[in-house]
């Protein structure tokens, strides 16, 4: 076997993976509004809940994660998930009827952190929520600054800087270069990416798509390599 991946903080079990949190749950059906509240205060969480898209802008930087439905009746869940993610890093879980590929990478392009369809049991509801919720906290306790030659990385502030660029990425988008950096020379899978950045829960094709926006935002194609057959790795920068 290899050598242990190296990840922000050690981003794994040691984490208070069960909380309690303070979530915000968004649903204008009220049958599901109120199945969601009943499962997370069984579960010990700090729930609050709104029925529309309008409402949960108004309460987005007052909660640690945000479970979205899909079907509001006042705004488009996807408008909503884009404008909270333009607002806030608060994790977002989108919920929807369809348990489609295209359903999972629409919520992804939209901010979210992760998708789940119903039906789903209360225990795979928790272990999303689990998973979400350390890789959030993993990131926000990573060392305040990383440096790889003219690639700087402040993590508090999300903020990059190369080759006198200052990028605007999304969560994931500086996530993934996060991981890259602190496995600078070192050869990512895409099934290594996938775990530590989306939890297993998108496909191999969404890494790519990601590093191909990283390097045109960084206006580096030469940046992250591509190891044929295997995955990714930041070269020297």
């Amino acid at each position: 076997m290899g050598a242990p991946l190296s990840v922000p903080s050690a981003l794994h079990e040691h984490t208070q993976e069960a909380g309690p949190w303070d979530i915000l749950v968004v649903e204008s059906d009220e049958a599901n509004r109120e199945s969601l509240v009943t499962d997370l205060s069984r579960s010990g969480q700090e729930v609050r809940a709104v029925g529309s898209g309008q409402e949960a802008l108004d309460r987005a930087t007052q909660a640690d994660l945000i479970l979205l439905g899909m079907r509001l009746t006042d705004l488009d869940g996807l408008h909503v998930c884009r404008s909270i993610r333009a607002m806030t890093d608060t994790p977002v879980i989108v919920i929807g009827t369809a348990a489609s590929e295209l359903d999972t990478v629409l919520a992804l392009r939209a901010g979210g952190d992760d998708y789940l369809a119903r039906p789903y049991r209360p225990r795979e509801l928790m272990a999303r929520i689990g998973a979400v919720m350390r890789r959030t906290q993993a990131g926000r306790q990573a060392p305040p600054l990383l440096e790889r030659g003219r690639l700087s990385i402040d993590v508090g502030k999300r903020e990059v800087r190369y080759r006198g660029r200052s990028p605007k990425l999304t969560r994931k988008e500086f996530q993934l270069l996060l991981l890259l950096a602190t496995n600078a020379g070192k050869v990512l899978s895409r099934d290594e990416i996938v775990r530590e950045v989306w939890g297993n829960s998108w496909s191999q094709r969404t890494v790519d798509t990601h590093v191909s926006n990283l390097r045109s935002k960084l206006g580096d194609r030469g940046l992250i390599t591509t190891v044929r057959g295997v995955g990714f790795m930041l070269a020297h920068a």
